[in-house]
């Protein structure tokens, strides 16, 4: 939560404002994902989550080494948004019921929380394109594309197995 007024000067301003947020996101994710790992029955979706965990990391490692580049410290933000879709998510983790429709409400969470950083992550690559950081502009498209790997490997795993099986279930 922001104690202080928001003051955007310059583009600058806001790239790093979006890059804090970002950060704060990524941080939140990577205390979240154990839980989704344990909570997802599915083999395939727990084996996802647990990569997902792995890359989110190095989204992590990349924001700092951003930050390092721009002599910028990466925390004094707390991304709501973020907070909003974990604690949207932490319903499905400790839900009762049938464990395939479960998967599905994980999945779905899930998503919601890769749509999120994938429209964070398009944000801020434009900006640091615009603002000439070509370094940033790289670690940020290696991490989008992440992002939407681990979304389409989300769509696939629902489309494929989870959903159908979700279906299937007699309550």
């Amino acid at each position: 939560m922001r104690f202080t007024s928001l003051k955007l000067q310059t583009l600058r301003d806001l790239y790093l404002n979006e890059l804090r947020d970002l950060y704060s996101a990524e941080i939140q994710l990577t205390r979240a994902l154990p839980q989704m790992v344990e909570a997802a029955t599915t083999h395939e979706l727990k084996e996802a989550f647990a990569h997902h965990m792995h890359e989110t990391d190095g989204h992590v490692a990349r924001l700092e080494r951003i930050f390092k580049t721009l002599d910028e410290k990466p925390t004094g933000e707390t991304c709501e948004a973020m907070k909003g879709l974990l604690q949207e998510g932490e319903m499905f983790i400790e839900a009762e019921g049938n464990h395939e429709v479960i998967d599905a409400g994980l999945i779905a969470a899930a998503q919601r929380v890769e749509h999120y950083e994938m429209a964070g992550y398009g944000t801020v690559r434009a900006l640091a394109w615009r603002l000439g950081f070509m370094e940033a502009v790289e670690l940020l498209q290696a991490t989008l594309d992440e992002e939407r790997g681990a979304d389409q490997k989300l769509t696939t795993i629902a489309e494929s197995q989870v959903n159908d099986l979700a279906a299937h279930a007699v309550g």
